[in-house]
């Protein structure tokens, strides 16, 4: 009875497929001068008697073997019926895998030399190729039928996150510089996990780092801090705040309880309220590491309370009044003559220098 000459071949329809093996397990009786047809961005792997014995590339390829079909059932009696000349192919994908993820599992802790211990999450892709198919077979895939990139994620995910905490520690000082530095970091992880990949086999074509950061709650205090920046001199800042808040207070509109607190500071029954702001506003100021001038304590009995070149507020009505003003711009009440801070003497109006000491006016 004539037999028919085998033909070898396998095509993954999906792409996802890194190594596929014939038979799935164990070997198979292959008959001499089977064809085996290796596909392009293929490699195929000739196993006999448990060995590698060659890889081949695209093409088709004729396999001499010692099992002759005319004597295989000869040969095969002493070892119950079965050729003892067994072989298996293992088809290896060539093709580069891209857009494979990779990312922390957990947040790792950085020092960061600003903001103190923070824990940081790390995302990124990556591309790579079996360079060496052999190889490969041998250390990664051993006997499995099938292995998809999928059954690799875990194994090359703990790899590069390794590697990448070692280098963050090494180069990266605060989180502050990471947008400057997210080329250089990707090019020396890639450098060093490249290494890793290669003693499998397999050839690390693209690593890129798309983003490190914080859990949400210490970005939140990043944008804290980034407005505190902003705003500049805090105590100045507060003081505006609290001007703006009285006025607005006084010049409150329409009916209820708004327009009557809005009608007493225009009328001069608020003062009460105006008394305390000045000390509120040097609360705060204070706080901020500044105070406000005080009037030196040798101003003249019975005069009306002395405006000092740092600027103060109407005894009157409590707003705040320009330096050397000598009357209130809001009420018009008249103002005491401006002093000296430091020796308590009259200044002229708009004077920098104070004339009987020299001291510096103004803020």
């Amino acid at each position: 009875m004539a037999q028919t000459l085998e033909v070898l071949e396998h095509y993954d329809p999906s792409g996802e497929e890194i190594v596929y093996r014939y038979p799935p397990e164990g070997s198979a009786e292959i008959k001499m001068g089977a064809q085996l047809v290796v596909h392009e961005a293929q490699e195929a792997v000739l196993y006999r008697d448990g060995k590698a014995l060659d890889v081949f590339g695209p093409g088709r390829h004729t396999l001499v073997t010692q099992n002759i079909p005319l004597v295989t059932k000869a040969l095969s009696l002493p070892w119950g019926g079965k050729s003892p000349f067994r072989v298996a192919v293992v088809w290896v994908n060539k093709r580069t895998f891209i857009d494979q993820k990779w990312g922390t599992r957990e947040p790792v802790v950085f020092r960061d030399a600003e903001l103190g211990m923070v824990r940081l999450r790390a995302f990124g892709t990556y591309a790579y190729r079996v360079s060496d198919s052999q190889l490969f077979v041998n250390t990664v895939v051993g006997s499995q039928g099938l292995f998809e990139t999928g059954g690799l994620k875990d194994f090359y995910r703990d790899i590069i996150v390794s590697r990448l905490n070692d280098l963050l520690g090494e180069s990266l000082k605060t989180i502050f510089d990471l947008a400057r530095l997210y080329d250089e970091l990707g090019a020396a992880a890639k450098a060093r996990i490249a290494e890793d990949f290669t003693k499998y086999g397999v050839d690390l074509t693209d690593f890129y780092i798309n983003s490190i950061t914080p859990p949400d709650e210490v970005q939140a205090k990043i944008d804290e801090r980034a407005a505190m920046g902003a705003v500049g001199d805090m105590g100045t800042y507060m003081q505006f705040k609290a001007a703006q808040a009285v006025e607005e207070a006084a010049q409150g509109g329409g009916g209820g309880e708004g327009s009557n607190a809005g009608a007493g500071m225009g009328l001069g029954l608020g003062a009460g309220f105006g008394a305390m702001m000045p000390g509120m506003i040097s609360e705060a100021m204070r706080q901020a590491g500044k105070t406000e001038g005080q009037p030196a304590a040798g101003a003249a009995a019975g005069a009306a309370a002395p405006v000092t070149t740092g600027g103060a507020f109407c005894t009157a009505c409590g707003k705040p009044v320009p330096p050397g003003a000598r009357f209130c711009p809001n009420c018009g009440h008249e103002l005491g003559p401006a002093v000296c801070p430091k020796c308590g003497k009259p200044v002229p109006p708009d004077a920098k220098f104070c004339p009987s000491c020299g001291a510096k006016l103004g803020a």
